[in-house]
């Protein structure tokens, strides 16, 4: 079953990972499971390589290498079924696709304090000091 992609920023279109892209790998997984916990193989790792993928642009096959070496994996476990650990890595993997193709947030301009905000912090210190000083010995 192929692997989609929703539109996003850096994705307008989505995308459409065909199945043969994707490897696919299954284990035994720890945790709490019953009475099949160690005969069923219910542990997935999902593996995609951005760089032979034919689905994607030029543009974005460089992002995504510009801010991850190699393939991409992503392990899913949390369940007891195969079948929903295929879908929890599965949306793992569409969601760090996202996250990668995504464009840089705009630079931060730099801005100076305000005048009625550097006014309020001395206002809270005072209000602070004078609080602790409240605290003190009682004087007889």
């Amino acid at each position: 079953m192929d692997l989609t992609v929703p539109p996003g920023p850096g994705v307008p279109g989505g995308l459409v990972i065909p199945d043969v892209e994707l490897v696919e790998r299954f284990s035994r997984s720890p945790g709490p499971g019953g009475q099949s916990v160690n005969t069923t193989d219910t542990r997935v790792e999902l593996v995609w390589d951005p760089a032979a993928s034919t689905v994607l642009d030029e543009r974005q096959r460089e992002r995504i290498l510009g801010r991850t070496t190699g393939p991409i994996t992503v392990v899913a476990h949390e369940h007891r079924s195969q079948h929903r650990n295929r879908g929890a890595a599965r949306e793992r993997l569409a969601a760090r696709i996202r996250e990668l193709l995504a464009p840089p947030p705009p630079p931060r301009r730099p801005t100076k304090p305000s005048r009625g905000s550097k006014e309020r912090r001395l206002e809270a210190k005072r209000q602070r000091g004078q609080t602790k000083q409240l605290r003190g010995r009682v004087q007889d």
